[in-house]
């Protein structure tokens, strides 16, 4: 295959956008500041105890700022913007023409800038109350300092202003605030930043109701002072009910609402300066960059349920159906007579003398009375040919062709005979020695146009073999049980099918026009009418790949002459024809969803459980693979029962999750962006060892 420009770079590109997405949705949300800021100590002093709640810095302490006379409230609120609640409060204000200052959450304020620019609309102030409500006394500095720093970004990208004024959650009131956290506070703030904290506490409306508020906010004599509100954070209703009627109560005794520049004789030069130009740019460049990593992630969790609603629907689907054709197929096998026509088995070999001798041997030799066997040389340049011809056996046939590929060599071999029944194997093939009588055992049935057999993987002993082992029993053979009860089953393997004659003269023989033949030739066969069927107890044993250059191409292979029988039959779809339905409502939407779409998008899987462990709870991450392993097993373990496999190789179950399944991803998306890009792929001839050998089966205790 001709390897397109760009190939790789694309897949890289695409890989380091969702990457970059989610380190920088990681750090920005979950790495900068992730503390609660500390109680103030019971025991230590308080030093802001008394003061006015507005101070800016000096000498490592934070001086309070004494606001002009007159009897004045400054309404303050937290936690916003909210997509819920932050309308309703700011319609409340609009209504009774009330200034208030709203101290934003950085990430909220980037996910709904609109709600910022309403409020500045309204006449509203902003303040800074770090990018993600995180502590403003502990930790390391430079991160305390990116919370200040990212929220006005955020703001100037928005509003074109910066925010001087900074509440630090957790920090309610002066008297919550101890020595040690002052002096931090006092180091954050510098000349830069005014520290707003609150005369009054109106965070549990439910526990003190509005008139204890009011009672607070004005005790005889006082002068008013800033009350804290929040608009974010959790169930407001009470809030906006609350400031709906402390508003006219507090008017009444005589105070006057500003914003909280007035209170603290400041003006909005000083407390929302302009952003320059540039730095405006900047800020809109940075809340876009938030709120695509918002929305990235936000696509990714969507995306991330459906795979795992679909994964654990097909594991229900799988199991249920699975079991159901277990049990019907058995009551049919005790019941059928003995069905013994004429077959011929066509093996089409190019360079396979490794294994060839022993694949025709098994083939020739088994129980079934009335065989005969057609190796089809394509060509081979190696000893293919002499060696089946010095076999010397009466019921093997060598029939040499130039090269034409595979699907030519099986029309070669169907042509050469006039048996009923064909079977088609691979040249590596080993059968044992009932195979055959219990492959064509289905075909009794005239509904049945195609049978598939067991393919089980012959060369199981290294790490390789065990994982392509694990796979074709949990995967594969499951899969075709599923299948026949549906009755759309897409594939005979080629390395063991048996077929009509009459079928494959209706459906024009083997097509040659996609690299999946055997694919291609099934879903036309289905879309006749005839029914493809399972026979479990068939089994051939064939050689798997040995190495993961080998498998690479043969998993290339079958996934672009997947997506090339699918792209084929797509008439099946939307097909009126009663013939197409099972294929074009079953099998073509099934093969899409888990054959194509759903490997392309399972790298999401990994990317987002980095992004758990790094980011989030690791033991929920761990969590969540285990529970994915301990379903993967269970459908393993229920495949191997029914497959008499030993359960033993099942210890390399885990290690396939790391690498095995993210090589198939990898050959998945190549091919799809072959597909896409046009590319034109040949067929191409896998290395044998001759390492393949039959396995009695035998269950595990």
């Amino acid at each position: 295959m001709r390897s397109p420009a760009g190939h790789w770079r694309l897949l890289a590109f695409c890989g380091l956008i969702v990457v970059v997405v989610l380190v920088f949705q990681g750090i920005a949300t979950h790495t900068i500041g992730v503390t609660a800021e500390p109680k103030a100590s019971t025991t230590a002093q308080t030093p802001l105890l008394g003061k006015r709640p507005i101070f800016s810095a000096s000498g490592g302490h934070l001086r309070s700022i004494q606001p002009p006379p007159g009897r004045r409230i400054a309404l303050t609120f937290d936690d916003g913007p909210d997509p819920r609640w932050t309308p309703q409060i700011a319609a409340v204000l609009r209504k009774a023409h009330v200034p208030a200052t709203f101290f934003v959450v950085g990430s909220q304020a980037a996910r709904h800038p609109d709600l910022i620019r309403m409020l500045v609309r309204d006449g509203h102030e902003l303040g800074n109350h770090t990018f993600t409500h995180a502590a403003l006394s502990t930790g390391p500095r430079w991160q305390r300092r990116r919370q200040l720093e990212l929220t006005e970004a955020t703001l100037a990208g928005i509003t074109g202003h910066y925010a001087r004024f900074v509440r630090p959650p957790y920090s309610a009131t002066p008297d919550a605030v101890d020595p040690a956290q002052e002096r931090e506070l006092a180091n954050l703030t510098g000349r830069r930043y005014y520290m707003v904290l609150a005369d009054f506490d109106s965070n549990d409306w439910q526990r003190r109701g509005v008139a204890a508020t009011v009672r607070d906010a004005s005790p005889p004599g006082t002068t008013g002072g800033i009350v804290m509100l929040h608009d974010g954070g959790g169930d407001r209703s009470m809030t906006v009910a609350a400031v709906r009627e402390l508003i006219p109560r507090l008017r009444a005794r005589g105070f006057r609402f500003v914003p909280l520049s007035e209170l603290a004789g400041l003006s909005k030069a000083v407390t929302a300066p302009r952003a320059s130009p540039g730095e405006h740019r900047r800020g809109q460049v940075f809340k876009t960059s938030v709120q695509l990593a918002f929305l990235f992630i936000s696509v990714f969790s969507v995306v991330l349920l459906a795979i795992g609603a679909l994964v654990a629907a097909r594991a229900v689907l799988l199991l249920t159906l699975a079991t159901h054709h277990t049990r019907s197929t058995r009551r049919v096998a005790a019941d059928a007579p003995e069905h013994l026509p004429r077959v011929t088995v066509i093996v089409p070999a190019y360079n396979e003398e490794i294994g060839i001798e022993r694949a025709v041997r098994s083939l020739a030799g088994g129980d079934y009375p009335d065989l005969e066997v057609v190796v089809v040389d394509d060509g081979s340049k190696d000893a293919t040919a002499d060696i089946v011809a010095g076999l010397g056996l009466a019921n093997v046939r060598l029939v040499r062709q130039d090269n034409g590929g595979k699907a030519a060599a099986l029309n070669t071999g169907i042509a050469e005979t006039a048996a009923d029944v064909l079977v088609m194997v691979d040249g590596d093939t080993l059968f044992e020695p009932d195979t055959i009588r219990r492959l064509v055992a289905p075909l009794a049935d005239p509904a049945i146009g195609a049978v598939s057999g067991n393919t089980k993987v012959g060369n199981r002993s290294g790490l390789l073999g065990r994982w392509q082992h694990i796979e074709y029993v949990m995967g594969f053979n499951l899969d075709r049980r599923m299948y026949e009860v549906l009755q759309c089953t897409p594939t005979v393997p080629g390395a063991i099918g048996a077929f009509r004659r009459d079928v494959l003269d209706a459906v024009g023989g083997v097509p040659g026009d996609t690299l999946a033949e055997d694919t291609d030739l099934t879903l036309a066969i289905g879309r006749t009418g005839s029914r493809v069927v399972y026979a479990e107890d068939a089994r051939a044993w064939t050689e798997a790949p040995s190495t993961m250059t080998a498998l690479w191409r043969q998993r290339y292979r079958w996934s672009f002459g997947t997506m090339q029988a699918v792209w084929k039959h797509r008439g099946a779809l939307v097909s009126r024809d009663p013939r197409d339905r099972r294929i074009g409502r079953r099998a073509l939407p099934y093969m899409l969803l888990f054959q194509i779409v759903l490997p392309i998008v399972a790298p999401l899987i990994d990317l987002y459980a980095l992004y758990g462990l790094i980011f989030t709870d690791p033991v929920r991450v761990i969590g969540a693979w285990a529970a994915f392993n301990a379903v993967q097993l269970a459908i393993a373990i229920y495949g191997f029962k029914l497959d008499k496999e030993p359960l033993r190789p099942l210890w390399a179950l885990p290690l396939q999750q790391f690498v095995y399944r993210q090589l198939m991803y990898l050959v998945i998306i190549e091919s799809t962006v072959s597909a896409l890009q046009g590319v034109r792929s040949g067929w191409k001839h896998l290395p044998r060892t001759g390492a393949a050998v039959i396995v009695a089966p035998k269950v595990e205790a």
